[in-house]
């Protein structure tokens, strides 16, 4: 007989809320000392477990829902997963060789497309004083686990 699993509401350093299931407590906090959590909304990493309340029994015995966020739930949480949407169908991936790759592209060296990735602040900078044309993205990008 399989253990039964554990959901948790997760909350990031932006407010968002997710809930979540894990196979057990220990499967959570091994997940969470791997930095292996980010935000479905943002991507951030900075992920805590929130308080959460039990499904409560309605008085015609219908269970009540839990709200779990399924989609953005205000104006600018939707203009972000905008963002993200575009963004991820419009551009590579190139995840941290982002500034060997926008300075390939900026030289010629490799052919022009939109990509987007990860660069640390004394690298963005570098680009910028290059010349090269790039902009920070208000969230990160979705880790992708295998």
């Amino acid at each position: 007989m399989k253990a039964p699993m554990i959901r948790y509401t997760l909350k990031c350093d932006q407010d968002h809320h997710v809930e979540s299931w894990f196979q057990s407590a220990q499967a959570y906090d091994a997940l969470e000392k791997a930095g292996h959590l980010s935000c479905a909304t943002c991507g951030s990493s900075k992920i805590t477990k929130a308080l959460m309340a039990p499904p409560v029994r309605v008085s015609d015995d219908k269970a009540a829902k839990v709200p779990v966020l399924s989609e953005p739930a205000g104006e600018k949480e939707k203009a972000l997963e905008a963002l993200r949407k575009k963004v991820e169908e419009t551009s590579d991936y190139v995840g941290e060789s982002f500034t060997q790759e926008a300075r390939a592209i900026h030289l010629g060296e490799k052919p022009e497309r939109a990509i987007y990735g990860e660069a640390r602040l004394d690298q963005a900078k570098e680009l910028i004083e290059e010349g090269v044309p790039l902009m920070p993205l208000p969230f990160r990008p979705k880790q992708k686990l295998t």
